[in-house]
């Protein structure tokens, strides 16, 4: 099975139920959890885009926030007010330009370091998200796709802080398929990944390859558990490339667990404590 056929294997999904599902789950989600609905960050991307769509099949009660800075493209700004008035979310939605916030911190740890802005700005949107969300009693909807989360290609405590993240188990190839069976934009579906945090920043180029690469890799190595080397040679990839995905993989673990609790007692919290998820 080469590239092609793997990612063939990735796509073919019923969207339909896909769909139906994550509408489901959300709409169940939210009343479990006792608040009235959801906030989502819209960016003009992907990701976004098909969250918010799918908010807006589950719920009358959501929110859409749009919150650019300086690195921000014009055509994203657009590209998310189109979307969210198409989702009828005109009475619905603000924006909320944070570059003052940003000068502020950067002033404020004197540093103009783009790394340091550029996380500084995934923070301040997701604290400006949940002070939305706690004016609304909604809950904050995660927009982080299966890839992004593996590859730790996500700021902690930025766009990682969220309370639910409902295409967490879909790669970006299939977010992409999926944004187009629901009807966003082909000009968002097409538009290459990038969180914007500086100017000329690519998830792509950031990473140092495709996501279709990235994606049949992931799912090779940690879903069909295949070692590296029959990786690369079952798709035809250097396998320098299979090892570049395992460390970021390994590398951003820290990101996608819990701050770590020093045991003391008999029974720490994290790992020795268990909750139901309902406690009917």
């Amino acid at each position: 099975m080469d590239l092609q056929q793997k990612l063939s294997h990735l796509f073919n999904l019923n969207y339909d139920i896909v769909a139906e599902y994550l509408v489901k789950r959300l709409r169940e989600y939210i009343a479990e959890s006792g608040k009235k609905g959801g906030i989502v960050g819209v960016s003009g991307g992907i990701d976004s885009a098909v969250v918010a769509t799918l908010l807006s099949r589950a719920t009358h009660n959501y929110f859409f926030l749009l919150l650019p800075s300086s690195s921000t493209p014009a055509r994203d700004v657009q590209d998310a007010l189109e979307l969210t008035e198409m989702l009828g979310g005109r009475d619905k939605r603000e924006v909320v330009e944070i570059d003052g916030i940003v000068r502020e911190v950067g002033s404020r740890v004197k540093s103009e370091d783009p790394l340091v802005l550029g996380n500084a700005k995934a923070r301040i949107r997701m604290t400006l998200l949940y002070a939305f969300a706690q004016k609304l009693d909604y809950l904050v909807i995660g927009t982080g796709d299966k890839s992004e989360i593996l590859l730790g290609y996500f700021t902690k405590y930025g766009d990682g802080g969220v309370d639910v993240l409902p295409i967490g188990d879909l790669y970006k190839t299939q977010v992409r398929l999926l944004g187009r069976h629901l009807g966003v934009p082909e000009k968002i579906v097409t538009k290459p990944s990038s969180p914007a945090l500086w100017e000329g920043q690519t998830a792509e180029g950031e990473l140092g390859l495709s996501y279709e690469v990235a994606d049949a890799i992931l799912y090779s190595r940690f879903e069909e558990m295949k070692g590296p080397e029959e990786v690369a040679k079952e798709l035809g990839v250097d396998i320098s490339l299979v090892r570049r995905v395992d460390e970021l993989v390994m590398r951003s673990q820290h990101k996608r667990l819990p701050p770590e609790i020093f045991r003391l007692s008999g029974r720490a919290i994290n790992s020795d404590w268990r909750y139901p998820r309902a406690w009917a």
